[in-house]
């Protein structure tokens, strides 16, 4: 076994500054199988750490996100080590064994929110300090709801009282824990995180939203879902109340039990490959999509078939065909914020109108993904304008031209998917898109090759 340890991306080499977006020759036929969920993975890797004993992780993402997450929950006491894997021996499952929770100095979180937010409720749990930092525009993301709220619960944090990174969280060991009242509607993270860590607060955690309606809550129901088969005691009124302001949830003090898990696919990471049988009328399958995920990648079935798709669902996995061409749409895609970029990609390519509404708090994401669709899409010609919640998008045609990504993965696959019917489209910085895609590049290399992605 080896322990983990880098928290590079796991691509062959780099991928160009600049990248040229390969132009689809004719309709894609491939069949593309999908590395494991970054949003699973990263929950998984933290109860693990939590829990009473070693858990088994089998099909991880490996990306740098979840690399730099398993490099946090290693300073912070646990260990992650390499173990051969039945299912592909070239690519090795991970065992998390717990040990006793300790300051990890600083902690890089990169642009990842999940180990930006998840983690500083786990180190409210050990004893020493521990400072988060990461890249420059993490520097700038939203986190003064959930300090506030790690402060409610007993944790003693110095932010200099600016609610963002780099601060330091400093602990004796032990979480009083009890109730707090935040606004989470700029990110569904700040809840996650709370829940995540609550079992082993002394008293749990209570965690009632006030506010806007939170985001993204299949990544809710996702964190319920995981802390119930790690055995953890939780509740809520998410399912009645929508997410809604007065929303509640409820984590029980007690054990954070061993997991034995396989990671799903990733299907928000699907939606650029899916795309692309859209957009250039051809068909690509995804092997082993889960019949009943709580993913909110699993939208795209119903607004890709919106869109003009014949979509079909099988036990072997999920297909997706092109037909006559591709129809706007009016989405509220509140819940799925980070399908946007690649349905923006595949509504600028559209015969007809599109409206995409409640995604206000992408402002706060990567980069304010919003503003960054506008400038990039209008800048190879097309006619998006921002609205108070969205985006609205105009068909025109559209022509080659540099396309910034802003270190935002989803920006990068969004214009390899123009690029797919505008030639000339050149991807600036497409290696942004090893945060949750080993090797993207490769992959779409593949995918257009029609070969199957291993």
């Amino acid at each position: 076994m080896s322990e983990t340890t880098s928290t590079s991306s796991t691509s062959a080499g780099q991928p160009p500054a600049e990248w040229p977006a390969p132009v689809a020759d004719g309709p894609v036929a491939a069949e593309v199988r999908l590395p494991g969920s970054k949003s699973l993975t990263n929950r998984y890797l933290v109860l693990a750490a939590l829990a009473d004993g070693p858990s088994e992780l089998r099909a991880p993402l490996r990306s740098r996100d979840t690399l730099l997450m398993a490099a946090a929950v290693r300073s912070l006491g646990a260990r992650v080590v390499d173990v051969p894997s039945a299912a592909d021996p070239s690519t090795p499952d991970w065992r998390v064994e717990p040990g006793t929770l300790a300051g990890a100095g600083t902690i890089d979180c990169g642009l990842a929110g999940t180990v930006m937010r998840f983690l500083p409720p786990v180190a409210a749990l050990a004893a020493g300090e521990t400072t988060f930092d990461g890249d420059a525009h993490a520097r700038t993301r939203p986190m003064a709801p959930l300090l506030g709220a790690l402060r409610d619960l007993g944790a003693t944090v110095d932010d200099g009282g600016r609610g963002l990174m780099p601060f330091t969280v400093r602990s004796d060991g032990r979480l009083p824990g009890g109730r707090t009242v935040l606004d989470a509607s700029a990110s569904s993270q700040f809840v996650s995180a709370l829940l995540l860590a609550g079992a082993r607060a002394d008293a749990g955690v209570e965690v009632v939203h006030e506010g806007p309606p939170v985001p993204s809550a299949p990544h809710l129901v996702m964190t319920e879902q995981v802390l119930r088969d790690a055995g953890v005691e939780v509740s809520s009124d998410l399912a009645d109340s929508g997410g809604r302001s007065g929303t509640r949830w409820r984590v029980a003090p007690g054990r954070v039990g061993a997991m034995d898990v396989d990671v799903e696919p990733d299907l928000s990471n699907a939606a650029p490959f899916l795309a692309a049988a859209l957009v250039t009328g051809g068909s690509v399958v995804v092997p082993g999509w889960p019949q009943r995920t709580t993913q909110a990648g699993d939208a795209l079935r119903d607004l890709l078939d919106e869109m003009g798709a014949d979509v079909d669902l099988t036990p072997e996995g999920l297909s997706v065909r092109g037909g006559d061409g591709v129809s706007g749409i009016d989405a509220d895609l509140h819940d799925v914020g980070e399908l946007t970029p690649v349905l923006a990609a595949v509504a600028a390519l559209a015969d007809t109108p599109s409206r995409l509404r409640g995604i206000a708090h992408l402002r706060g994401h990567e980069t304010d993904r919003l503003a960054a669709l506008v400038t990039e899409l209008n800048g190879l010609g097309g006619d998006v304008s921002e609205t108070e919640d969205g985006l609205l998008i105009r068909p025109r045609a559209l022509h080659g031209g540099r396309f910034a990504t802003y270190g935002d993965h989803r920006m990068a696959t969004a214009a390899a998917v123009l690029g797919l019917v505008v030639p000339g489209v050149v991807v600036l910085d497409v290696g942004t898109t090893a945060k949750t895609l080993p090797d993207f590049p490769g992959m779409w290399r593949s995918m257009l090759s029609g070969a199957a992605q291993l």
